[in-house]
């Protein structure tokens, strides 16, 4: 049997317990993949110890399984990849296309935190950045938003790849673990919409293949905030999951009427994928202007 060709991907941060806001996008991915017969992974990126809560990924699994949305490859944590992103690096420092680098946010700060040239001298803390050549804007389509354009130069600068305190920058574990795993699709929030291009520009200068991307709708509170944990969204229920995929379902622009009311998990799973319609997803602009008619 061909293996499908299709593979998405849901890589939460264990900062917290997942709540309704990750739900739609672990939710929309999966949706996505199975619409395309394709398979769906789980990848924990927790390559920022200060900000990880103990304990945090080991919840976030049991909540996706609790919402039947099973890892379909083995899961993987960016914690245990120091030796694939210390060869990226090395093939970046050795082709010129990236450097090291001691200058501070506070050194940054006259020019709006955007990095063209070294400031500081080398010192003992060094980032390592990707260096950004002045050039037209970087583009890609996006599923759901459409054209997005952005000069890397002018409003980004050279990208942090490896900070000074030793951590790897998202931006780094991203792209070397999505083509590691050969994810072909990219389905997660709009706000990391902008950070998509930089993202291309890694991808070239590392040769790798660019995954298509589909960046769903945020969900706002009432103020027009990102439901997050920093906004104290409230946690999944794992004891009763079926009113929030429903509401998931909603926000995700499907006809509520496709799905039983009352049904085990799998079950509502099962119509969930019959009835998906891509074409019904909603861009950003569309939650924001509708976002009061969401009861969250």
């Amino acid at each position: 049997m061909r293996l499908p060709s299709y593979l998405g991907r849901f890589a939460p941060s264990p900062t917290g317990p997942l709540h309704f806001g990750s739900l739609l996008t672990a939710f929309g991915s999966w949706l996505l993949a199975r619409h395309a017969g394709g398979r769906w992974c789980v990848r924990i990126e927790d390559i920022d110890p200060p900000r990880a809560e103990p304990g945090a990924s080991e919840r976030q699994l049991r909540t996706l399984a609790a919402f039947g949305l099973h890892s379909d490859l083995p899961v993987i944590r960016q914690s245990e990849r120091d030796g694939a992103y210390t060869a990226a690096i090395t093939q970046l420092l050795n082709t010129g296309q990236a450097f090291e680098c001691s200058c501070s946010r506070a050194d940054l700060a006259s020019m709006r935190g955007i990095h063209h040239a070294c400031i500081a001298p080398l010192g003992k803390r060094r980032a390592v950045r990707l260096r950004v050549a002045r050039q037209p804007p970087v583009g890609f389509d996006d599923a759901l938003q459409g054209r997005v354009l952005q000069d890397v130069y002018a409003d980004v600068g050279d990208v942090v790849l490896r900070r000074a305190d030793g951590y790897w920058a998202y931006q780094l574990a991203v792209v070397v673990d999505d083509a590691a795993q050969g994810i072909t699709d990219v389905v997660r929030g709009a706000d990391l919409l902008d950070s998509t291009p930089r993202q291309v520009l890694l991808q070239r200068a590392l040769g790798l293949v660019q995954p298509r991307y589909l960046h769903l709708p945020l969900m706002l509170d009432g103020d027009g905030r990102k439901l997050s944990k920093s906004h104290d969204a409230p946690a999944l229920d794992d004891t009763d999951p079926l009113p929030a995929l429903h509401a998931a379902w909603a926000a995700l622009g499907q006809r509520p009427d496709a799905l039983p009311k009352h049904a085990a998990v799998e079950t509502l799973l099962h119509y969930a994928v019959q009835h998906f319609s891509p074409q019904l997803l909603p861009c950003q602009r569309q939650v924001e202007r509708d976002r009061r008619a969401y009861r969250l």
